[in-house]
C-alpha cells in the first residue's frame, strides 16, 4: 500500500501497518500477530478494543455523535466531567475543560496561566516532552527533531536541569542551578509557572524527586508562581496509581491529562483549582471538538474500571514481571548494553548504553528491528533515543506479558 499521499515529516518506528488488535495483542494487515510493549504511546492502558469501552462507543454513537459544547452542553461532557473530579486526588475545589489532545490541554494551561499572573515566562525541564505545537515545542526540553527549521518560538521559556536519580542531577544541583537562573537569566518575580512531568516519559522514563517537588512548591508559593504537571503520559493508573504527582507529595495548580484517559479516542483536558480555571472571560476557553460525545461516553467507561484496586493490582504484577526479569538479565548478563532500569512502578524503562558507558543509540535501533521481526512492537525514548519504553496496557494477561519479556531478552542477546 503506497504512503506517497503521507507527510515524510511523519517519523514512523515501526513500518508495518496494522488491521486489529485485542488488548495486548494486534495483528498487521498480512496477519502477523504482534505483543504490543507500545500501547498507542501511552494511550491504551485498558488495552485494544477494551469491551466496556467499545460498549459505551456504540452506544453513544447511536443517540448522538456530535455537539460543540460550548454551542449547547451535553450530557456526556458533564457526567465526564463529575466522575474525573472524583478521579483527581487533590484536595481543593476543582474545575476544568475538556481538549483534543494533550497537546492542545498545554496549550490552554498556557493561556490559563497567562491571565491568572499577568506574566508569560515559563520555566520547563531538560528532557521534558509536552508537545507538537507551536507553543508547546518551545516547552520541550531537546531541539531534535522538534525544534528544528521552526524559527523563533513563542516564549519566553527556560529550561533546568531535571532532578531525578535517574539523571543523576539531585536536589541540590537542580536548586542550584535555579538559583543561577534567576541570578543571570530572569528575575522571579517575572515567573509565570513551572511546567514538568513527575515521570518523564520522552525523556525515558525519568522520576522526579521529590524532595525537589516540595523545595519548588514552597518557592511557588512564596513567589506566587504556578505549578502545572503534566500527566499526559504518567497519569491514569501507568505507574500503578492515579496519577504520579501524589508520589511527589505536592499538588499541582493546574493538571495537564489526555492519552489513556478515554481508551484511544482523542481526548484530552486541563483541569486545577477553580479560581485558576474561571479567570479567562466567557469565551476564552472552549473549542467545537473538544469533549465530543462520544470521547466521553469513552472516558465514562475508562474511569469507571480504574478504581484503586484495579490500579494497584495491575500496577504491582506489571512492576513485579518487569523488575524481575531485569534483574534475571542483569545476574545472567544478557546483554553487555543492557543499562540501567529507569522509572517507578509500573511505568519502566531500559537504557542501552555501549561497554564504554556512552549511549547504545545504534544497538537500540537494532533491537526495535529484532524484536519486531520476533513480534514484539517496542517504542524508544531518551534524548539519545537509547531507552526502551515499555507502555504494554496494565490489562496485558501475565502470560502475555511474559512471552513478551522473553522476546526481549532473546532481542537483547543478539545485539550486535
Amino acid at each position: 500500500m503506497s504512503r506517497e499521499n503521507i507527510s515524510s515529516s511523519i517519523s514512523i518506528v515501526h513500518p508495518i501497518t496494522l488491521s486489529h488488535g485485542k488488548n495486548a495483542e494486534v495483528w498487521d494487515l498480512d496477519g502477523k500477530r504482534y505483543i504490543d510493549f507500545v500501547g498507542g504511546i501511552g494511550v491504551l492502558n485498558l488495552g485494544h478494543c477494551n469491551e466496556r469501552v467499545v460498549e459505551a462507543i456504540q452506544h453513544q454513537a447511536a443517540k448522538l455523535t456530535h455537539y460543540a459544547f460550548n454551542a449547547a452542553p451535553h450530557d456526556p461532557y458533564v457526567r465526564f466531567m463529575d466522575q474525573l473530579e472524583k478521579f483527581i486526588p487533590v484536595s481543593y475545589p476543582l474545575s476544568g475543560m475538556l481538549t483534543n489532545s494533550g497537546a492542545e490541554a498545554a496549550e490552554n494551561a498556557l493561556k490559563i496561566v497567562r491571565g491568572v499572573t499577568g506574566k508569560t515566562a515559563v520555566i520547563a525541564f531538560d528532557g521534558g516532552f509536552h508537545g507538537r505545537t507551536l507553543a508547546t515545542l518551545n516547552l520541550n526540553g531537546k531541539v531534535a527533531p522538534y525544534k528544528q527549521r521552526v524559527g523563533v518560538l513563542p516564549g519566553p521559556v527556560f529550561h533546568l536541569p531535571y532532578p531525578s536519580k535517574d539523571t543523576g542531577v539531585t536536589t541540590q544541583q537542580a536548586l542550584k542551578a535555579m538559583d543561577r537562573l534567576f541570578s543571570v537569566e530572569i528575575d522571579v518575580s517575572d515567573v509565570a509557572c513551572f511546567i514538568f512531568e513527575p515521570v518523564q516519559g520522552e525523556g525515558g522514563f525519568l522520576a522526579m524527586e521529590p524532595e525537589f517537588a516540595q523545595a519548588l512548591r514552597r518557592l511557588c508559593d512564596e513567589k506566587g508562581i504556578l505549578i502545572v504537571i503534566d500527566e499526559i503520559q504518567s497519569g491514569f493508573g501507568r505507574t500503578g496509581q492515579r496519577f504520579a504527582f501524589s508520589r511527589l507529595g505536592i499538588e499541582p495548580d493546574l493538571l495537564l491529562l489526555g492519552k489513556s484517559i478515554a481508551g484511544g479516542i482523542p481526548l484530552g483536558a486541563v483541569v486545577g483549582r477553580k479560581m485558576l480555571m474561571d479567570t479567562l472571560p466567557k469565551g476564552g476557553l472552549g473549542g467545537t471538538y473538544s469533549g465530543n460525545p462520544i470521547a466521553c461516553a469513552a472516558g465514562l467507561a475508562t474511569l469507571a474500571q480504574m478504581t484503586d484496586e484495579n490500579l494497584s493490582t495491575w500496577g504491582e504484577m506489571q512492576e513485579k514481571a518487569i523488575v524481575g526479569r531485569y534483574r534475571s538479565w542483569q545476574a545472567k548478563k544478557v546483554s553487555p548494553y543492557l543499562g540501567r532500569m529507569t522509572g517507578i512502578g509500573a511505568m519502566r524503562g531500559f537504557e542501552l548504553v555501549t561497554p564504554q558507558g556512552e549511549p547504545a543509540t545504534a544497538q537500540l535501533a537494532e533491537l526495535l528491528v529484532l524484536a519486531r521481526k520476533a513480534g514484539l512492537l517496542l517504542m524508544p525514548s531518551g534524548k539519545a533515543r537509547h531507552i526502551i519504553r515499555l507502555l504494554a496496557p496494565l490489562t496485558t494477561e501475565p502470560e502475555v506479558l511474559n512471552e513478551g519479556l522473553d522476546i526481549l531478552e532473546s532481542c537483547l542477546a543478539g545485539i550486535r
